[in-house]
């Protein structure tokens, strides 16, 4: 949700009572800052589409996901068997029930290549990327808010943002918010977080009515109906206008959840599949593993109405799950993929499921990957370890012509046998998904390293 601050300890945005757009960012006001976010847009190099990016950090392991070799040696297989999927001859590992009934609306890429077996963040934040978020790179091109809604294009969801008691999530492997050289007016906007954007986006009011959010809202609504009525809002410009609409509508509607459709929360919603109190408290990441379930099936929820609603990247990670060593810090293959597996299972069918039911396919492009894969051989504690040469990689949406394989692995599901993918044919695969590579090429306000950088990569030629 939306963080309101305190107004003598915070800058206020907007003014509710005086109804003054106040404070900077970058030296512009709201208006300006939408001006601004128009200038850098062009209708021909921008596509109508969004991604979703579900980070899977800590390197979800390959044979327990979408690559189980059930005939190599006990060893390496998938430790809980396999599971067959929409796609016949095609298996899953037998934890990813419900992604395996939709495996004929996405694609399973088995040649996807990390690059190496260390913690951190990419393909999200990377040498690749320009050391930014994929997301920043794309405002840089966009504009920081969407020409027509005012939404940030560019956002950042993590586990607070629909859990106040959730953990924040670390940055030592990396920072999600990060723009490399883009500068930070690019930054994400991360609801209860720290990006620039939100940062400066808080309504100034008392304490007494911080405690009292349900009522904030209908202060807020109200406020815009009392606007509306007596026509204060006709004599300003688009601009001024879409200030408006940023804070008493798009932003407020795109993070209240009781807006949508019981049902529909219900289907998403993962905090029932994992109790905190059946979590073993001898992992040291045991409250990771509680986050994780009890707010992924929520943030896919709100990436989606944060796409409906305007927002063009959109980024979602909880804190740190996927490292299955079967050390102190870390769960066994089979612990984790129960607190792990089943969630990431159950909110992303319920995603894909959503998208299609909305006929959204086209216009929302789906990518999920964490920075590295997992040892193909299980170890002796029943894990396995850090492994760059092979990962998972899932794809869906975005108008791609969806088979259900990319490539293949070898026997063990340690190397690619066929069609490597590597980080740079993911970005270029995204940001062709994205804009108009052509008509980018003759807009000269694009820095050129973020040029080149789209320019040098390949996209992935079966799914383009």
């Amino acid at each position: 949700m939306i963080d309101f601050y305190d107004p003598s300890t915070r800058r206020s945005f907007l003014q509710v009572g005086s109804l003054g757009l106040g404070g900077v960012l970058g030296g512009l006001s709201l208006p300006g800052l939408l001006r601004a976010g128009t200038d850098a847009k062009s209708d021909k190099i921008l596509r109508d589409r969004s991604v979703v990016f579900l980070f899977m950090h800590g390197g979800p392991p390959q044979t327990e996901t979408f690559d189980p070799k059930m005939t190599a040696a006990s060893e390496y297989r998938c430790f809980n068997g396999e599971i067959k999927t929409a796609v016949p001859g095609l298996t899953y590992g037998s934890s990813l029930e419900k992604l395996a009934r939709l495996a004929d609306k996405t694609t399973v890429v088995r040649s996807f290549q990390p690059g190496d077996g260390n913690h951190n963040i990419k393909p999200l934040v990377s040498p690749q990327s320009l050391g930014a978020n994929v997301g920043s790179l794309y405002s840089r091109i966009s504009g920081i808010t969407d020409g027509n809604t005012g939404m940030p294009s560019n956002a950042v969801l993590l586990p607070r943002a629909v859990d106040e008691a959730a953990q924040t999530v670390t940055k030592q492997f990396g920072d999600f918010a990060d723009t490399g050289k883009m500068g930070s007016a690019f930054a994400p906007f991360v609801p209860s977080g720290k990006g620039s954007l939100m940062d400066n986006m808080k309504l100034n009011l008392s304490q007494t009515r911080l405690d009292d959010r349900r009522a904030l809202l209908q202060t807020l609504d109200g406020f815009k109906r009392h606007l509306d009525s007596t026509g204060t809002m006709d004599g300003m410009d688009k601009f001024n206008r879409q200030a408006y609409d940023v804070i008493l509508g798009g932003v407020t509607q795109a993070f209240d959840l009781s807006d949508e459709d019981s049902e529909v929360v219900e289907r998403y919603d993962t905090s029932k599949l994992v109790l905190p109190e059946k979590i073993d408290k001898k992992w040291n990441n045991h409250k990771n593993y509680r986050d994780h379930g009890q707010t992924l099936g929520k943030l896919m929820l709100l990436a989606r109405r944060l796409c409906e609603h305007g927002s063009r990247f959109v980024t979602v990670t909880t804190n740190f799950v996927w490292d299955f060593h079967a050390d102190v810090n870390n769960a066994t293959l089979d612990e984790g993929m129960r607190y792990v597996g089943m969630p990431y299972d159950h909110a992303v069918s319920a995603f894909i499921e959503d998208v299609e039911a909305r006929g959204l396919s086209d216009k929302i492009l789906l990518v999920t990957c964490g920075e590295m894969g997992r040892n193909p051989k299980i170890n002796a504690k029943g894990g396995r370890d850090h492994w760059g040469r092979l990962g998972p990689l899932l794809l869906y949406g975005g108008g791609l012509n969806l088979g259900p394989v990319v490539g293949r692995s070898d026997a063990v599901a340690g190397e690619p046998n066929s069609q490597p993918v590597k980080i740079e044919n993911l970005l270029s695969t995204i940001f062709h998904r994205m804009l108009d590579v052509g008509e980018l090429r003759l807009d000269t306000r694009v820095p050129r390293p973020l040029m080149q950088l789209i320019e040098s990569g390949r996209p992935i030629e079966s799914i383009i």
